[in-house]
């Protein structure tokens, strides 16, 4: 009998996007393939404490979000034999946990701006999803706008500022104002899941809606807002990699624009075209673009690049891209990959595959110079 491969699932965080993440998880635990592999759930609690759990107190009959038992023992991630991980019990019980892979479902700040995936590169760990690199690019959406500039993928006019700029003066709204027209959107740039964000109608809102954002980060950006449409695209790397059908979300007359309350409170919140209703030459500019995207930002694994259709011009904007998408099996990139021909329980596969061979190929590279 072939030994399975261990998979740990790591959830929570300490991000605003917590809540988020329980319930993607719950999705990846319910389908991770049981015949292929061995799941160990691992938690991160809002203050920071990392916690393994018993599978059978936590598992799911659908999507609802995953508990964190708070008796469950606490523990750490550390090197393990041949190139694996360990999940280390702080007090010695239960015993050491040797994994093959880890699959990190969690979203927003310290989860998938590469501090996490630092941890796990440190560790030596198997990991899905992009690298140090790709993923703080990723969550940084001013410079992710920089370098899709400079690949040639148009962006809306926007601006980017520290708080510490801001709050000394460096900062004219009055020229923004004077630069742009209404409506704007306020975003702080290292968040996800449309927390923080503002839709600004009104010049004289500008400053409250600045403060709001500068309490999610200390950067923000004022992004000139356009009458378009919401187009996604979700790519799965490869050689070649896979680029998803894309889709559409229409965000109900109630909501301004896709917003948090939209995304996860509304059960009406948007309805979604999949695939979405556009030309076949658009379909096909906004999947090169979103594969020119991933490449720009050196992602692997996984991606889903967002994009603006102007009504009006029929050019596309990227928005932005998630290196570390919502995972439910109603999100939007798994639902995606499944209009395009992979499941829900095969797309989750090839993630551990591919995770785990871009770990072998990297643990094939030389780190000493031999002369």
């Amino acid at each position: 009998m072939t030994e399975k491969t261990r998979v740990a699932v790591l959830y929570g965080g300490r991000s605003g996007e917590h809540e988020v993440s329980l319930r993607s998880a719950a999705s990846v635990i319910r389908y991770l393939d049981r015949d292929r592999f061995e799941v160990i759930p691992v938690s991160i609690d809002k203050a920071g404490r990392w916690q393994r759990h018993d599978l059978r107190r936590i598992a799911q009959t659908g999507d609802e979000s995953l508990s964190i038992p708070p008796e469950s023992p606490e523990v750490r991630l550390a090197p393990g034999a041949g190139g694996r991980a360990a999940v280390v019990a702080l007090d010695g019980e239960p015993a050491r946990a040797e994994v093959d892979v880890v699959f990190p479902v969690l979203h927003g700040p310290l989860c998938e701006d590469g501090t996490l995936q630092g941890l796990l590169e440190l560790t030596e760990a198997a990991y899905v999803g992009s690298g140090v690199m790709a993923s703080a690019v990723g969550m940084d959406k001013d410079v992710t706008k920089r370098l899709a500039g400079l690949a040639g993928i148009p962006v809306a006019p926007y601006r980017a500022f520290t708080r510490r700029a801001y709050e000394r003066g460096e900062v004219s709204l009055d020229d923004i104002a004077a630069s742009m027209t209404l409506p704007v959107f306020v975003k702080p740039c290292n968040m996800g899941s449309s927390v923080g964000i503002h839709k600004v109608k009104a010049w004289a809102d500008l400053p409250g809606a600045l403060a709001d954002a500068f309490q999610y980060d200390v950067k923000v950006l004022i992004e000139q807002g356009i009458d378009a449409r919401e187009v996604e695209v979700a790519v799965l790397d490869g050689d070649p990699p896979f680029v998803s059908v894309a889709s559409e979300l229409n965000p109900q007359a109630h909501h301004d624009f896709y917003s948090y309350a939209a995304k996860y409170l509304d059960p009406e919140g948007a309805s979604v075209d999949l695939p979405a209703n556009i030309a076949p030459e658009q379909m096909e500019r906004v999947r090169a673009l979103a594969l020119r995207a991933f490449e720009a930002l050196e992602c692997s694994g996984m991606a889903r690049v967002d994009f603006f259709l102007d009504r009006q011009s029929g050019a596309f904007y990227l928005n932005e891209v998630n290196t570390l998408p919502g995972f439910t099996s109603i999100s939007m990139y798994p639902k995606m990959m499944e209009a395009s021909g992979i499941s829900y329980p095969e797309l989750l596969t090839q993630l551990v595959d591919l995770a785990l061979e871009r770990h072998r190929t990297r643990r094939g590279l030389k780190r000493e110079f031999a002369g």
